[in-house]
């Protein structure tokens, strides 16, 4: 398939979010909503898998830190939880709460017995946080070109809905009850942006394709509409893929992960194997975790046919249909009294055929049109800017020339100033000029030619007698 390239920087730079999809895949988290913020106050999870099928003990990977969630206050919330861990009575509380206590406020008001040094730290954190956004107003002002000379920040602030911004300076309990629902909203909107923009994704590698084959001849075109089409047919000969949840997926992942007799196969048992960080729940980051060895059969990161950008589409898509037919009090985590009574269900036993993401179509030609419209008049856009950019480049090149020429008639004028300055002191001193380098300069001095008298009338003008004393010739 074709990769996209340089139309997906014109996307990216443009404003879109179509390569922060790719980016978040591979910084998967999203664990679950009131479950990934407990697991944020509780940072001891390590993933593992449960049973080397090859025999011998669990093995166990590293500690995944940093799991980062695609907020754009993502730091500040971790920093303001990492500070809150610090206090054992705030920890204590948090031990013991459960996911209402989070999601309705009631564990905020647990901020006002925090020591002391709790609460410094966390009155600087905001303070940071208020300046940071501070900075990414005005960078937006300044980006769209708005003149403001008095902006006022408290009302700007007021669109960034996880801190309370009429306190700039102290955190308080509104503070973290505000960052807790904020994050809990944000979540739960996320599957939603990432479907879409992964439907963005799909478009704009069809445009690429489209405009590949537009710079093609007639039989290179066919060629290659050929070869493609051919990869589609490779892709979708793939072995069945089981309904994610089912017994028959949940039994290979019994025998082909864990390494267990799949005539042996408990429910029960299988729970307990893949709560990995052993909370009593499945997050949706171990729900997925099972769905490997289902994605495998259709996805080989070596073959040109498939795209590991669809196969963690693929993997959402199972995770979400799970989801839906065992969480029964949505909140995003499966309890074992859940996945008990799913393994109940008719649908466990007989499940409907699983569909994959080739088996229709993700967005239809008028919704093609309309993004490749919208791409267009971006790259319009584009091409303004750049021209406007090239524009003032040339202005302020041409002005450097004059300036520089400038600056040279400056110098030769200051030069000469100096020079004149130095003649005139010489002259003063009755000494020798001196060249633009301090030289001496010495003139030849040139005689005076003899005075001519000129004849006065009224004088005698005969010519005076000879002196007396000189001798007579005879």
């Amino acid at each position: 398939m074709l990769k996209p390239c340089c139309i997906r920087v014109t996307w990216f730079i443009s404003g879109a979010k179509t390569d922060s999809w790719i980016l978040k895949l591979h910084l998967r988290r999203m664990t679950s909503i009131t479950g990934w913020l407990l697991l944020l106050f509780i940072p001891t999870v390590v993933w593992s898998v449960p049973i080397d099928r090859n025999g011998g003990e669990p093995k166990q990977e590293v500690q995944e830190e940093n799991m980062d969630t695609g907020l754009y206050y993502d730091r500040y919330l971790r920093e303001v939880i990492d500070v809150l861990e610090t206090d054992p009575h705030f920890r204590e509380k948090l031990q013991t709460a459960n996911t209402e206590d989070i999601k309705n406020g009631r564990l905020s008001k647990e901020l006002d017995l925090v020591g002391h040094h709790v609460r410094t730290r966390l009155d600087e954190l905001k303070r940071q946080e208020v300046s940071r956004l501070r900075m990414l107003l005005r960078a937006k002002l300044d980006s769209t070109n708005t003149q403001s000379l008095q902006m006022d920040h408290a009302s700007l602030l007021k669109q960034f809905e996880h801190l309370d911004p009429h306190n700039q300076n102290t955190f308080e309990a509104k503070d973290l009850e505000l960052l807790i629902s904020t994050a809990t909203k944000d979540l739960e909107n996320y599957d939603v942006e990432r479907h879409e923009e992964f439907k963005r994704y799909e478009m704009l590698k069809e445009h690429e394709r489209r405009e590949y084959l537009k710079g093609l001849d007639q039989e290179k075109r066919e060629k290659e509409e050929k070869r493609i089409q051919e990869l589609k047919e490779k892709h979708r000969k793939h072995p069945k893929v089981n309904a994610p949840g089912s017994v028959a997926q949940l039994r290979e992942v019994w025998e082909e992960t864990d390494g267990l007799d799949p005539q042996e196969f408990n429910p029960k048992t299988f729970f307990k194997l893949h709560d990995t960080n052993e909370d009593g729940v499945l997050d949706e980051q171990e729900l997925e975790a099972l769905f490997t060895k289902e994605l495998e059969k259709v996805y080989d990161p070596k073959n040109e046919e498939d795209d590991m950008m669809e196969m963690e589409e693929e993997r959402l898509r199972m995770r979400e249909h799970v989801m839906k037919n065992v969480d029964i009090n949505k909140d995003r985590l499966v309890s074992l009294e859940e996945f008990l009574r799913s393994t109940e269900k008719k649908e466990f036993n007989n499940p409907k055929e699983w569909e994959t993401l080739d088996a229709k179509p993700l967005y239809t030609e008028e919704e093609l049109q309309r993004f490749e419209a919208e791409l267009r008049d971006r790259e319009e856009e584009l091409k303004r800017k750049a021209e406007t950019l090239r524009q003032e480049q040339e202005l302020l090149r041409e002005r450097g020339k004059a300036l520089e020429a400038q600056k040279r008639e400056y110098q030769q004028a200051v030069l000469e100033m100096s020079q004149r300055q130095k003649e005139q002191q010489a002259a003063g001193n009755g000494q020798a000029p001196a060249g633009p380098n301090g030289e001496l300069q010495f003139h030849p001095q040139t005689q005076k030619p003899e005075e001519v008298k000129v004849p006065v009338e009224g004088q005698n003008n005969l010519p005076a007698e000879p002196p007396q004393n000189l001798p007579s010739h005879t």
